[in-house]
């Protein structure tokens, strides 16, 4: 089954985002491979393509999992959680229906 996996980030966490992101894109990128990976990518914090400066507010994931706990232990390995980046992180099921 499909699960969201939607992130928001701590205030003044972009360093640490881009310090991190190479482990995070790994790890999406293996999601990929095993054709497992729907859509994944940042929310940017203004109305922007590349936020510059004003960095990230969080992230959305949406991947294929056994089940609800195989979805959150995915979520909580994370290493934006693991570099304290997302403040909140809520994972659940997602009905993929349209395209």
């Amino acid at each position: 089954m499909w699960y969201a996996i939607y992130a928001l980030d701590r205030p003044g966490s972009l360093d640490a985002r881009l310090a991190a992101r190479p482990a995070h894109l790994a790890r999406l990128n293996e999601l990929h491979d095993a054709g497992r990976l729907l859509l994944a990518g940042p929310f940017p914090a203004i109305d922007s393509e590349d936020p510059g400066p004003a960095g990230f507010a969080g992230s959305l994931i949406v991947a294929e999992f056994d089940d609800l706990a195989a979805a959150r232990a995915w979520a909580d390995a994370d290493p934006f959680v693991a570099a304290g980046i997302y403040r909140d992180v809520a994972v659940r099921p997602f009905r993929k229906t349209l395209p």
